[in-house]
């Protein structure tokens, strides 16, 4: 069966061997943050609706699940900001009532979890992994530049709401974008905040693929160590890419799976071959051909040359 709206299995610097749920078009999201590795946001917008089938992506969940393959989580993630999607409560209600002994991620940039119908639609999940990338509002609307009328007030609160009601994991993300949300005082503001919200751990990352605005670079390890400390005993920084544990694909699916991966999210071939289970040198032949027909394209960033989808 040919996958329209899973992706992966994925080796994932957090959550280990990790097949990707994908609810929406690329890329619909709520926030256009300067460093997402999906690309500028297309559809700006804070609209939940039924985005994708959600019949169809069941019926694709069943069918993988099914198979009984060795996954760490369940992750809803990929194109967007997946609690636009009206019926992910749905999915995740089905996974866990159908396939009890898969642990189920959502990844979240928070925004609409001051919306009960959201936070009551993540309820079921094992772990939530949301973000908060800045408390104070200019900061706030220069890195993750969200859809009109959406504050960090707003954010904030909704984050605090969830984690008050949540059974499951809350895995707190900071990305850092030094410049803006590495000062003194925007650190001190987001540990004040990190102490109401209480997650179970705080994640510091910062850039490991290109971003969406090309000065956006990497925070340097010490000064993520840095801020770490400050944030909190549970604050850690989020470690390089894991190498694999995926089984190589079949020969006829290599093309479609090095297509789908890049198209989220774009990887070097040291990546894709950790993420497929390949020899680099399967997957760079694989890519001269892409890059020969125009799919693909190699950026060189600081990590290594980067292959994205056009």
């Amino acid at each position: 069966m040919a996958y329209r709206y899973l992706f992966g299995p994925v080796c994932s610097r957090r959550l280990g061997t990790s097949l990707g749920v994908d609810l929406v078009p690329l890329k619909t999201c709520t926030f256009n943050c300067v460093y997402c590795e999906c690309g500028r946001t297309t559809s700006l917008t804070g609209e939940r609706r039924e985005y994708v089938p959600t019949d169809r992506v069941i019926a694709e969940v069943d069918e993988y699940l099914a198979k009984v393959p060795d996954l760490d989580y369940v992750t809803f993630a990929g194109s967007g900001e997946p609690t636009l999607h009206s019926g992910i409560g749905e999915i995740i209600s089905f996974i866990k009532d159908r396939y009890p002994r898969y642990r189920v991620a959502v990844l979240t940039n928070s925004a609409l979890l001051t919306d009960p119908d959201v936070r009551i639609a993540l309820m079921r999940a094992d772990l939530v992994v949301p973000s908060l990338d800045a408390v104070s509002e200019e900061v706030f609307q220069e890195i993750n530049r969200p859809c009109p009328g959406l504050t960090a007030g707003q954010v904030l609160a909704g984050l605090e709401a969830f984690a008050r009601e949540f059974m499951g994991e809350i895995w707190l993300e900071v990305f850092i974008v030094p410049g803006l949300n590495d000062t003194e005082e925007e650190i001190l503001r987001l540990r004040d905040a990190i102490a109401v919200i209480d997650p179970d751990c705080v994640q510091v990352n910062t850039l490991d693929r290109p971003g969406t605005e090309v000065w956006v670079r990497p925070a340097p390890p010490l000064a993520l160590e840095r801020i770490a400390s400050i944030l909190g005993e549970n604050a850690e920084v989020i470690g390089a890419a894991c190498t694999g544990r995926a089984l190589p694909p079949k020969a006829g699916e290599v093309i479609d799976l090095l297509l789908a991966t890049i198209r989220r999210r774009p990887c070097t071939i040291g990546d894709l071959a950790g993420i497929l289970g390949l020899r680099p040198a399967e997957i760079s032949k694989c890519l001269r051909v892409l890059e020969a027909e125009g799919r693909v394209e190699p950026v060189r960033e600081k990590r290594g040359v980067f292959y994205r989808a056009i």
